[in-house]
């Protein structure tokens, strides 16, 4: 199996995969823009990226693609739609690179407080400024508010516990019982905890239903001067609003993503968000640590173990999670060829639609009972026809579901 690594990936994950029988080809400095050229030449039955862009028309143009591969957590990089659309199935890494973000997440509040890289940047430059520098609220007592509560909010959860940090929280799926168990205030909206916080930091994904998230009504009830983390995504961020807010209220962002960031890793990126003075920015590299990148290199291996083995896709992201299947037509049989098709024929014969198929093997391999998910009801004679036009039909039943 071929596979095509357009990213920067570990030395182990390469080996990995090479131990798996797969040719590599590992190309890390391909622009973004050239992916559908490469694609095309290399032609992959796999695609491996880390935060590289992967348009509709790179995935159009990989002809033999079955599978992407996002070697990270978030997959708004990669036109999901579009791969949907082809039959190429997309695959995450969640949660391998929590500890990284969450790291960075603390470096990001103590840069707000203590302004490190403005103090870096005048004694690079050859200034003293000790007067003003010790100007620093400090963060033991305040009140972090954590929007998100999944593997990256918990883990900064329990780094500002440590920190000495009062913490409340909003998260979809959070409740009160839950949050009294870890020790924290339950907000019961994403606002309260703007209203509550010295510190807010945002942990949520970034799609359709969270763009803007944190608009001009969050930020008008956050505390004057405070601080507003974000590794998640640009997009969760009005920065119009955010701006007007630093200007009028004195907040101060700690930033690792941004809107309209660059697909390649090198490029010329200019931010009037990412440029203000009171914004502590890093180049979104939440989970850039050798740490997060071994843990997300030694799981894609493991996607591709199975993939390689069965075409299970471990972590699959576009696998439609409703149906629109009517009936299920149970058709259990003896484990012989030709029954399937004999199935699939009658089937379509009657213009029904299969949806979704799944053959259970009983003990000893001897017999089979084929689950066969069907838009539409099959008319009695279809029935008949299926169990008496094969004699390897053992049963067929049918069931609606809807």
């Amino acid at each position: 199996m071929k596979v095509l690594i357009a990213d920067k990936f570990e030395k182990v994950g390469v080996d990995g995969l090479k131990e798996l029988g797969c040719e590599v080809v590992h190309n890390p400095d391909v622009p973004a823009d050239e992916l559908a050229a490469m694609l095309a030449q290399v032609e992959p039955e796999v695609l491996i990226v880390r935060g590289k862009r992967v348009s509709g028309e790179a995935l159009k143009a990989g002809t033999q693609l079955g599978l992407v591969i996002r070697a990270g957590a978030g997959v708004d990089s990669i036109d999901v739609k579009t791969a949907s659309s082809l039959g190429v199935f997309v695959a995450n890494c969640p949660g391998k690179n929590a500890i990284a973000v969450a790291e960075l997440v603390m470096g990001l509040i103590c840069s707000c407080d203590r302004r490190i890289p403005d103090q870096t940047a005048d004694l690079r430059a050859g200034k003293w400024n000790k007067k003003e520098y010790s100007k620093a609220r400090g963060l033991h007592g305040r009140t972090l508010g954590i929007v998100g509560l999944g593997q990256i909010g918990t883990l900064i959860l329990k780094r500002a516990q440590a920190f000495g940090m009062k913490v409340v929280s909003w998260s979809r799926n959070l409740t009160l019982d839950q949050a009294e168990e870890l020790g924290i205030g339950y907000c019961a909206t994403p606002i309260e905890v703007a209203r509550l916080s010295d510190i807010v930091t945002i942990n949520i994904r970034g799609d359709k239903d969270t763009a803007n998230f944190v608009n001009a009504e969050f930020l008008d009830v956050m505390k004057p001067g405070a601080y507003l983390i974000n590794t998640s995504r640009g997009t969760v961020i009005d920065e119009a609003a955010l701006l007007a807010a630093i200007e009028k209220k004195g907040i101060r962002a700690g930033l690792d993503v941004y809107q309209g960031e660059p697909g390649s890793p090198v490029a010329e990126f200019k931010s009037e968000l990412a440029q203000h003075r009171n914004v502590y920015g890093t180049h979104h590299i939440g989970a850039s640590t050798d740490e997060a990148q071994i843990a997300i290199a030694h799981e894609a291996v493991r996607i591709m173990s199975c993939y390689v083995a069965n075409h299970t896709v471990l972590n699959c992201i576009n696998r439609h999670a409703g149906t629109h299947a009517t009936h299920v037509l149970s058709v259990r049989h003896r484990n012989k060829p030709g029954v399937l098709s004999h199935v699939f024929k009658a089937l379509a014969d009657e213009s029904l639609n299969v949806e979704e198929v799944e053959n259970i093997n009983y003990h000893g391999a001897e017999a089979t009972c084929a689950k066969v998910h069907v838009v539409g009801r099959p008319k009695d004679e279809t029935l008949d026809r299926i169990r008496t036009g094969n004699d390897n039909i053992i049963s067929v039943k049918l069931l609606t579901i809807r």
